[in-house]
């Protein structure tokens, strides 16, 4: 045991105990028959990731599960790896590409490029890992996995020819979401809509026949070139006479269908529609049911192709006003509205999405999502909190076939291999170069990469050696909980459980643990536009990562979103050095090498072991539970005020006797506090339980505290809290008085529980800064001239004499009332000038009405103080 020195300093220890444990293999699990199995796998940060709250918030979580689950004695294995993020990580090789070379991906070709894209990984793909450790995360690095690593491609290769040969998996030509700014395909999930102030253009298409004309109203006039046909409600009867007639598409001079469909609003707008196959997704199915003409007007940068005519070369945007003023010119535009609209924007960059129609690669869902929902509703899954079940069964109900090609170079490139002669197409695990129908060897890989999140979605079971059918699978799949925010549950948690049903058999987790945000101290989402993001880092290194650990751990609650701000640091900061300093004292007192409870144990013994042994039981129910908050603040409330303000308070009497017997107490308490405290506060946990009698090698791998009933004191907390009801009654009237501490007075006592106070009669009187105690059979005479307190089980006196000098205070109090009389005249000057109570703000004159009652209860209570000296 070395001394503790005189303060806590995160920096000289964190390093060295994560080196510690690591190198011990504390964060390693294996293959254990004789042990349970807990398995979190990590949501792999992406290689592009730099330490941001969020990451912070969602490892801390997890760590503290997987600390504690590894002292109660289970096979806690941690997965941890990184995410190649597709997009993400082009984008950036590319911005890095075009600002230092001034070139383009095309400059170098596909292999050059990819090397490049491997070169930037290899150099920054680690330092979010170095990040994370830096945190205190207990992962199993020497397990660490990448999703396009040899294991996790080659199991990508295999889901995707199984898919495909079960028929789940096709190529198709369909409307998809588009980003002109990242040039790729996204799937549902990867667009996010906001509400944008637009406008409504009523547009006037003139029937064929030449018998009138029809009003359109649409948001995307830029579209119009490709309309293939104007839709209404069947059951419109202002329009039922034009179904099966056509009408001519203004500018272009095409003739085009007018048909019914159910699909029409025929409360928005006019109640006809436009429809453009190739640019929205509804207008798709409509052309898909009656058999419309797909005529695509944009090219891969938004800009208009050949077919939008006039308008070739344009941006969409520049186009939409040439259209706009076409159409007026021509007399087809009939009127504008302001409209509010939902747009659809690209997750990564914030351009505006385009509805295209495009030949993509997609996974058919329905077949999928019905037994993905059967385990969250048959209870193999469990979300906390359980409304996140319902969200996440509404979105499988209502599911599109997952589009999950992206036109990238980075990413696991789609296993399809055309031949260029007979055309034949091969989906297979193994590279095709000779083509099994005619013999060629002009046989091409598609181009193609699958989305970043196909890879995710096997994370469960990849990083343990799928489609291998290795021990570590066996073992430690299905894993236990998955631990994640809510705005990733259609991401990638839903991928991940039907993934799982479908190539595992069975559901890749048993919970699913979802938190919030962290948001800044006024609630709003950190971000780089608002400058309110705080880097966790840089909170690390100047209070040390347990006060940020404990900060994120303190202000959760399962599924809530949580205000994180300075000050709530500072807060966790001082009660580390609250610790710190209970247990340096502590240290200093000991004498004895062993932390076992003694044989006898007084009455403050007794309540202070009780209360640990019920705190045991309560924080482990609670991270049991998922209530890590809760499980936080019941620690902070037993070390900060049983512990330290309480019991070590009274212990320090008998520490200056010697008294072995309350060493071993207060040695047993610290010591438990600090396993219990360990998982939410690792590195000061670690140190101060070094530097107590202990045995092991580290508190990481020592036996979690159990709730032994043999040590529940029902009796004895009762008489405590009798006690200590009584010291706080006392203080509370002390410092009324303003007595203060040094200030000592006899406190007699009328009380039917005079075993209790008998039995508290060795700190009693140092607590309620007594000069000495004298239990009575009845209130004493002289009570008027007493300062008297009641609690539920006593009545308590103190002479008066014994705590003022009834001359000062006397004279303190009419000074005091000189004063407040003196304020109250200057307010009232104030209200009786009819001048400031006309023309002030009403607010102003109830606020100084507020003030004169104030002052004038003050004299009341310093009449009645006054009047008792007398």
């Amino acid at each position: 045991m070395s001394e503790l020195p005189k303060t806590y300093d995160p920096k000289a220890v964190e390093d060295k105990l994560y080196r510690f444990w690591n190198d011990k293999g504390y964060f390693h699990a294996e293959v254990n028959p004789d042990k349970k199995p807990f398995t979190i796998v990590i949501p792999p940060p992406n290689v592009t990731g730099q330490l941001h709250m969020g990451h912070a918030f969602d490892e801390t979580l997890q760590d503290i599960l997987i600390r504690t689950k590894r002292m109660q004695g289970y096979e806690a294995l941690w997965m941890p790896g990184t995410d190649h993020a597709g997009i993400a990580t082009q984008i950036k090789v590319e911005e890095a590409l075009r600002k230092e070379e001034g070139k383009t991906r095309y400059d170098l070709g596909r292999e050059k490029f990819l090397e490049r894209v491997w070169d930037w990984k290899n150099k920054y793909g680690d330092r979010i890992i170095d990040q994370l450790k830096k945190l205190g995360s207990s992962c199993d690095w020497e397990r660490e996995r990448f999703t396009m690593d040899e294991g996790c491609s080659k199991a990508v290769r295999e889901v995707f020819v199984n898919l495909y040969h079960k028929g789940l998996i096709y190529k198709g030509h369909r409307i998809i979401n588009w980003c002109p700014h990242c040039t790729t395909a996204l799937s549902d999930a990867e667009v996010e809509y906001e509400t944008q102030p637009g406008k409504l253009w009523h547009i006037r298409y003139p029937l064929a026949d030449g018998s009138g004309d029809l009003i359109v109203a649409t948001t995307r006039p830029e579209t119009f070139m490709g309309d293939t046909g104007v839709a209404v409600n069947p059951n419109d009867e202002r329009y039922q006479h034009l179904i099966g007639k056509t009408c001519i598409l203004p500018i272009m001079n095409r003739e085009i269908p007018i048909f019914g469909d159910e699909y029409v609003d025929m409360e928005f707008g006019t109640g006809c529609v436009k429809v453009t196959p190739c640019h929205d997704p509804n207008d798709f199915e409509m052309g898909q049911r009656h058999d419309l003409e797909q005529i695509l007007v944009f090219n891969e940068d938004a800009t208009v192709n050949e077919n939008g005519g006039k308008y070739n070369g344009m941006d969409r945007y520049e186009c939409r006003k040439a259209v706009v003023k076409d159409l007026e010119e021509g007399g087809y535009l009939v009127k504008i509205e302001e409209h509010e609209h939902n747009v659809g924007t690209c997750y990564r960059c914030g351009t505006t999405v385009e509805p295209m129609t495009s030949a993509q690669w997609f996974v058919k869902m329905a077949p999928l999502a019905k037994p993905a929902m059967k385990v969250v509703t048959d209870g193999e899954t469990k979300f906390v909190p359980d409304r996140f079940s319902k969200t996440y069964l509404r979105w499988m109900e209502n599911v599109h076939d997952w589009c999950i090609s992206r036109q990238l170079w980075w990413g696991h490139r789609i296993p399809a291999f055309y031949c260029d002669d007979c055309g034949e197409m091969i989906v297979s695990k193994e590279d095709i170069h000779t083509c099994p129908k005619c013999g060629s060897h002009n046989v091409r890989q598609e181009e193609d990469v699958l989305d970043t999140w196909f890879s995710s979605a096997l994370w469960p079971f990849s990083t343990l050696g799928w489609p291998e059918k290795t021990k570590e699978l066996e073992y430690f799949y299905p894993t236990s909980v998955l631990v994640t925010g809510y705005d990733i549950i259609f991401f990638w948690v839903a991928r991940m459980i039907f993934s799982g049903v479908e190539h595992m058999g069975e559901t890749p987790f048993d919970t699913v643990y979802i938190h919030g945000l962290v948001r800044d101290a006024q609630g709003r989402k950190m971000s780089k536009s608002l400058g309110n993001g705080i880097d966790p880092l840089e909170v690390i290194d100047q209070y040390g990562a347990d006060a940020l650990r404990f900060t994120l751990a303190t202000g959760n609650s399962p599924g809530n979103d949580m205000r994180f701000s300075t000050e709530r640091v500072e807060a966790s900061r001082n009660f580390c050095n609250k610790i710190w300093n209970a247990s340096r004292f502590i240290q200093m007192n000991l004498t004895i090498e062993k932390a076992d409870l003694p044989e006898t144990l007084t009455l403050e013994d007794k309540w202070i072991v009780s209360k640990f042994n019920t705190l045991a039981r309560e924080v482990t129910r609670n991270i049991d539970q998922y209530e890590l908050g809760l499980a936080a603040s019941k620690l902070n409330d037993f070390i900060w005020d049983n512990f330290c303000d309480w019991y070590i308070e009274i212990a320090k009497t008998r520490l200056q006797t010697g008294d072995e017997n309350v060493q071993k107490v207060l040695c047993y308490v610290l010591s438990g506090a600090m396993q219990l405290l360990h998982p939410f506060m690792p590195f000061i946990t670690e140190t101060i339980w070094q530097a107590l009698p202990h045995e092991g090698e580290s508190v990481m791998i020592s036996q979690w505290p159990e709730y032994k009933e043999e040590l529940n004191f029902a009796a004895e907390e009762a008489q405590m809290e009798t006690l200590m009801n009584a010291v706080r009654a006392i203080r509370n009237r002390r410092a009324e008085m303003n007595v203060p501490p040094s200030k000592k007075a006899k406190v007699l006592i009328l009380t039917e529980k005079t075993a209790t106070f008998n039995a508290g009669s060795g700190f009693f009187p140092k607590l309620a800064y007594a000069s000495e105690i004298e239990l009575i059979a009845q209130a004493p005479a002289d009570a008027a001239k007493m300062a008297s307190v009641v609690t539920e089980d006593a009545q308590l006196y103190m002479p008066m004499g014994d705590l003022i000098d009834f001359e000062a205070e006397r004279a303190r109090l009419l000074k005091e009332k000189a004063k407040v009389e003196d304020d109250l005249a200057f307010v009232m000057k104030k209200l009786d000038n009819p001048g400031f109570t006309a023309k002030a703000p009403e607010k102003v004159v109830a606020v100084e009405r507020a003030k004169a009652d104030s002052l004038r209860e003050h004299l009341t209570k310093l009449a009645s103080s006054i009047e008792a000296l007398q």
